[in-house]
């Protein structure tokens, strides 16, 4: 139960707190590009949740023995090899999913938020938090997309999972399916999320002062 709460703060901060897409603003391409339908997106960001959480894990049992010198090289080998099975899996067993993500899903290599987290954490942790620090990550980011996803279907599309949801005569808006239509709700979403976060800091903040008022009465 203690190693659970030490670990559920480490997993927690990518839903929200630092989510890699509405916070730190990182691997915006994907979010851009592949987001048009909630079966792409989530595709997607399971994909990354599995390269990011595995690559995590890679890093922190091999940094030992890895010279600080070519840690970079090793980390994109490892992410590239994580990939590769992933594409792999997904080309034998899905195919049509494979075909639709094209491109992005062989970019996942570069993407900043996996590189990210195994210089800034897996390399200085154990498997375990590594692991939760990755899961989490990738939860956050998969979150992000469905979100995303979500409203791009329904708006741009009518539809939800390729069912229609809204009204016959509904109208679909053609720019909610292109990037600039992604673009101008990812600023949205962001500028949410940020607002929240503020919200968040300063009740903290308020409870802190309460708290240390109390203490000093």
């Amino acid at each position: 139960m203690d190693k659970l709460k030490e670990l559920w703060p480490i997993y927690s901060k990518g839903l929200m707190a630092e989510n890699p897409i509405f916070i730190l603003a990182l691997s915006l391409c994907p979010a851009l590009a592949v987001t048009t339908t909630v079966v792409n997106g989530l595709t997607m960001g399971l994909t990354v949740t599995f390269v990011i959480t595995s690559n995590n894990v890679v890093v922190s049992i091999v940094r030992s023995f890895v010279n600080p010198k070519v840690r970079v090289p090793v980390y994109i080998t490892s992410i590239a090899t994580i990939v590769t099975v992933a594409q792999l899996v997904l080309q034998a067993y899905f195919p049509h999913l494979y075909q639709a993500l094209g491109i992005y899903l062989a970019l996942v290599v570069v993407f900043a938020i996996i590189l990210a987290r195994a210089e800034v954490f897996a390399s200085k942790n154990g498997p375990l938090r590594s692991f939760a620090d990755g899961f989490g990550m990738g939860c956050g980011f998969t979150l992000a997309m469905l979100i995303i996803s979500a409203i791009r279907e329904v708006i741009g599309s009518g539809t939800l999972l390729g069912q229609p949801v809204l009204w016959a005569g509904y109208d679909p808006m053609l720019m909610m399916v292109l990037p600039p239509g992604a673009f101008i709700l990812i600023g949205y979403l962001v500028a949410a999320c940020k607002t929240w976060n503020a919200k968040r800091e300063r009740e903290a903040a308020v409870r802190e002062r309460e708290q240390e008022k109390g203490a000093e009465s």
